[in-house]
């Protein structure tokens, strides 16, 4: 079944006011990574949590299993045993997503998503995010690198719906663009 981004957000927006209530916001976060990074990495344990035969009840139980062998908190081991009981582990990685949304937002924070042939430096890296947290008010930019080999120099930078392009590439396009209009 295709994960539906209304499903992730409904679980994402339940775990969030549970965890918020029990100020678990941040430690939830990354034991939901964790959990995702398991279960969305191990093939066997995707094909266990999608089999229709398999009991809701055996597939809670083994949900539970895994959450505790990881030492999670009972929230996030409750919600994991929750989920696949429902039969929704295939939803996890949207559910991951919705969740680190909600906290971003709740943080005043936005994420950006940073496509560069070679890893910026850390003076490069501040000063993007400065000049990205202007453009989008003044919230705090988490910047997540991307290393693409196929730009010719520059970056590309994703916040959202905007897209900056500071890219050589970007350049040479628009430079052609100028040109054919005479």
């Amino acid at each position: 079944m295709k994960a539906s981004p209304r499903v992730g957000r409904s679980y994402a927006k339940a775990l969030f006011e549970l965890a918020r209530e029990r100020n678990q916001v941040d430690a939830i976060a990354r034991e939901l990574e964790t959990l995702a990074a398991l279960v969305g990495g191990e093939a066997e344990l995707r094909a266990f949590f999608a089999r229709p035969w398999v009991a809701s009840s055996v597939k809670r139980t083994a949900a539970a299993e895994i959450a505790s062998r990881l030492q999670v908190s009972a929230l996030a081991r409750d919600f994991l045993a929750l989920v696949a009981a429902r039969g929704r582990v295939d939803h996890l990685e949207t559910i991951v997503a919705a969740y680190r949304e909600l906290h971003d937002e709740a943080e005043g924070r936005v994420r950006a998503r940073v496509r560069t042939v070679v890893p910026l430096s850390e003076a490069e890296r501040s000063t993007l995010a400065s000049r990205l947290s202007r453009a989008m008010g003044g919230k705090k930019m988490v910047l997540e690198e991307v290393a693409d080999r196929e730009l010719l120099g520059g970056f590309v930078a994703e916040v959202g719906s905007l897209l900056v392009d500071g890219s050589l590439d970007g350049q040479l396009a628009r430079l052609r663009h100028l040109l054919v209009q005479g």
